[in-house]
């Protein structure tokens, strides 16, 4: 739709939520799906006129990108580890990664800052990328997942000669194969999406992800945010169709050997 026509029938929705003050609508509003006249300028402007939103869109990429290899890196460590060595205090570390998990970002972002602050880092990828790459979400879940790896199976490759390092990367990560794709779909949508982490640890608006620019539209940018918001979330979809198989099977396999 052109921004005229996407004006005429949804600007009253979006007036109505800007300022502090929302009230219902009162008048009738006619929503159209489908336009008159179709055009292309609001995606002729987001990819050619404006470029600031492409480099809004490669923020995101290159906050997101580091952020999921991290997590993918540590959490394989880390469950290997939890999976491998019982006692009290491994018990204990882990039960503080499960309440650090259920902490909303709300409050920890405040730490994050103190201390991104400290290492003087504030204000820079580092204080997105190292706080998301130690998320505990993905050493708990690969945890759980090892944990079901059949004990018989690290056993006979302990019998077959087979060091730790070799039982770690030739029999626990290939059975983990599936959870490692749900767990880089799932964080990587997550990351994808935030707002609440850029605008505190970033408040260069250069530096700042896509996505903060699309909570923050008004409504003379409703049809330009549709269209960067069609754009945005094409990675994302692609991502989760590619992987869809793989995401179910990571969530729901039990990790038992077939055969």
């Amino acid at each position: 739709m052109s921004q005229s026509e996407i004006a005429a029938n949804y600007g009253t929705v979006f007036e109505n939520a800007q300022g502090s003050k929302k009230t219902y609508i009162s008048k009738k509003v006619n929503l159209k799906f489908i336009p008159d006249k179709v055009t292309f300028s609001q995606y002729t402007t987001t990819l050619i006129k404006s470029p600031d939103y492409l480099f809004k869109f490669w923020n995101s990429v290159f906050l997101v990108v580091p952020i999921v290899f991290m997590q993918l890196a540590i959490a394989a460590l880390a469950a290997y580890s939890f999976m491998r060595y019982r006692g009290k205090f491994k018990s204990f570390l882990f039960f503080f990664y499960v309440i650090l998990m259920l902490m909303p970002y709300q409050v920890t972002l405040v730490p994050n800052y103190l201390v991104s602050d400290w290492l003087g880092i504030l204000n820079t990828r580092w204080a997105i990328i190292l706080p998301g790459g130690f998320a505990p979400f993905s050493v708990f879940l690969l945890t759980k997942f090892m944990r079901r790896i059949p004990g018989s199976l690290i056993e006979a490759a302990k019998l077959d000669g087979a060091g730790e390092w070799q039982i770690f990367t030739k029999v626990c990560l290939p059975q983990c194969r599936s959870a490692l794709y749900s767990i880089a779909i799932l964080v990587f949508i997550d990351y994808w999406n935030m707002v609440e982490q850029p605008i505190i640890l970033l408040p260069d608006a250069s530096k700042q992800p896509l996505s903060v620019f699309l909570s923050t539209i008004n409504a003379g940018e409703v049809g330009l945010a549709f269209a960067i918001a069609t754009i945005y979330m094409i990675p994302s979809l692609l991502l989760f169709l590619h992987g869809e198989d793989a995401l179910v099977e990571g969530i729901t396999n039990a990790g038992s050997v077939k055969g």
